[in-house]
């Protein structure tokens, strides 16, 4: 009984940017309500006949099993075509709500300390939601996603050595083959969803279990955790917010056509689909695709592509391989080992801001380098042309990217600084004795100034460097913990300030291990 009023009770954040999670959930409970329904009536079959349904332009024509079940869900299934778009529609806001929550769980530093397992789930499903909506994507079998699955079997057949082994396992054989629609849909159906599902429940559950991060305001710290209870208050919030998000996914099915595979027409192998983009959450591999230089070398009788192999494998490799990384990474170069429960604001963390900042911009330079053509077409320029600028935005762009936040980081911390040292301003002008004018400004308030002063900036790393050492270790380390945390801008505060800063984000590690005569 009382374990249930706890539960109850639990204290939930109010701020918006949590509900970017929220919202990646239910979505996608409205991808499986609305998945379960056209479970009944597509057909993943890939063997061909005359197509004989409503839609009368392609009547006569060689249509797969799949493609034609597609078709009857959109012309004669009631309500078919309505759920197929909420089914697409919500597919991309669940990725890009799982983009949007680990963009900001990255710029808070939320996945840090206790939260490192959380974080690895978070890119873990991240992972298979990409995966899930290509599989998704190329279920219908027309010729906008029977050239993204070429696509697909020239990056197969470009890794090293087993590359053609692969191709003939997932095709079932020569390409196209009779099996890869029926694979992927066991995949779309089955498999992919119940991993998702089993690593969300697992991802609730540490949330439930490790409490969530808060903004400091005062009141909040490392040592507790402060919100609306689950119910009444934060319950009904959430209750409306999945109604909004189903509200909504309807309303853009209802309204904005996505999708039209009649339009294009059924696949064939010898056939390319003009404007031929994938959704959004593969582009950027389409744009590396089209950007990296043709590329290749012989040994021993094999031939490895690298102008398909670099950025179809190892690009996303390279990826998911920091964002793994990166919360051990920089816990190495901090040599913080503490626990830590509030968010970082961005511009207190200025070289991981603008790292995020860099990843950004390379990831819409791909993007965009992904509908060159389209691109071209309608600016009426060169397609060459564009392709030698990506080339190059795709290195420089992200560069300027990276300083250009770092600067305006470090120049909101000198404004901060000014807030602290001057007030706020009033809007009233008064003249001098001397005949000069000044805003009167008044002091910060309480709330306004804790905000400020509370921030985790550690120093940089000098383990091992000192004079004289026949043997400087850790250098490499200092090194980077130098380049990552030298950066700021301090704060004026008093010895007050300082005490009640160093309480609010002391972590309850170290606060447990403190003499019980400590305030």
């Amino acid at each position: 009984m009382e374990l249930g009023k706890g539960g109850l009770r639990k204290a939930f954040p109010d701020h918006w940017s949590f509900l970017l999670g929220e919202l990646a959930l239910y979505s996608f409970l409205v991808l499986v309500l609305t998945g379960v329904y056209l479970t009944f009536f597509f057909d993943p079959g890939m063997d061909e006949s005359p197509y004989t349904g409503s839609y009368a332009p392609l009547r006569g024509n060689l249509v797969s099993q799949a493609f034609a079940s597609v078709l009857r869900i959109s012309f004669d299934v009631r309500g078919g075509l309505l759920l197929r778009q909420i089914h697409h529609w919500g597919a991309l806001v669940f990725v890009a709500a799982i983009g949007c929550h680990l963009l900001r769980i990255f710029f808070t530093g939320a996945f840090r300390r206790p939260r490192e397992v959380n974080w690895t789930i978070g890119v873990t499903l991240f992972m298979l939601a990409l995966l899930e909506g290509f599989c998704g994507y190329s279920l219908p079998d027309d010729l906008l996603s029977g050239t993204g699955l070429r696509t697909f079997q020239g990056i197969v057949l470009s890794t090293p050595v087993v590359g053609t082994y692969l191709s003939f396992f997932l095709f079932g054989g020569q390409y196209p083959g009779l099996d890869i629609i029926p694979r992927m849909y066991a995949a779309h159906i089955l498999l992919l969803p119940g991993l998702l599902i089993a690593l969300i429940s697992v991802h609730l559950m540490l949330v439930v279990h490790l409490k969530h991060t808060q903004w400091a305001t005062p009141g909040r710290t490392n040592r507790n955790v402060v919100g609306k209870p689950l119910f009444p208050q934060y319950a009904a919030k959430s209750i409306g917010l999945f109604l909004l998000v189903g509200g909504v996914l309807t309303l853009l099915s209802a309204l904005l056509q996505i999708n039209p595979i009649w339009e294009v027409g059924p696949y064939r192998a010898d056939t390319v689909s003009i404007d031929a983009q994938p959704d959004w959450y593969v582009g950027f591999l389409e744009g590396a695709l089209r950007l990296m230089p043709a590329a290749e070398t012989n040994l021993w009788g094999h031939t490895i592509v690298w102008d398909v192999f670099i950025p179809g494998i190892g690009l996303p490799l390279a990826l998911f391989g920091v964002l793994y990384a990166y919360p051990f990474f920089e816990r190495w170069i901090g040599g913080d080992t503490g626990e830590h429960h509030l968010c970082d604001r961005p511009r207190n963390q200025p070289t991981r801001t603008a790292l995020g900042a860099a990843g950004v911009c390379f990831y819409a330079v791909l993007l965009f380098a992904g509908g060159q053509d389209v691109l071209a077409y309608v600016l009426k320029l060169p397609v060459e042309a564009l392709t030698y600028t990506f080339r190059g935005a795709v290195f420089l762009l992200p560069a300027f990217a990276y300083w250009a936040t770092k600067r305006l980081c470090l120049g909101l911390q000198a404004a901060d600084r000014r807030q602290l040292l001057e007030g706020d301003g009033t809007g009233e002008v008064r003249r001098g004795a001397a005949g000069g004018y000044q805003e009167v400004r008044t002091p910060l308030p309480a709330e306004t100034a804790y905000r400020l002063l509370v921030r985790d900036a550690p120093r940089p790393r000098t383990d091992g460097v000192e004079p004289g050492r026949f043997f400087r270790r850790h250098r490499l380390r200092n090194a980077l913990s130098a380049w990552y945390f030298r950066d700021r801008v301090e704060l004026p505060t008093t010895a007050k300030q300082r005490r009640r800063a160093a309480a609010a984000i002391t972590g309850p590690e170290k606060d447990s291990r403190a003499p019980s005569g400590n305030p």
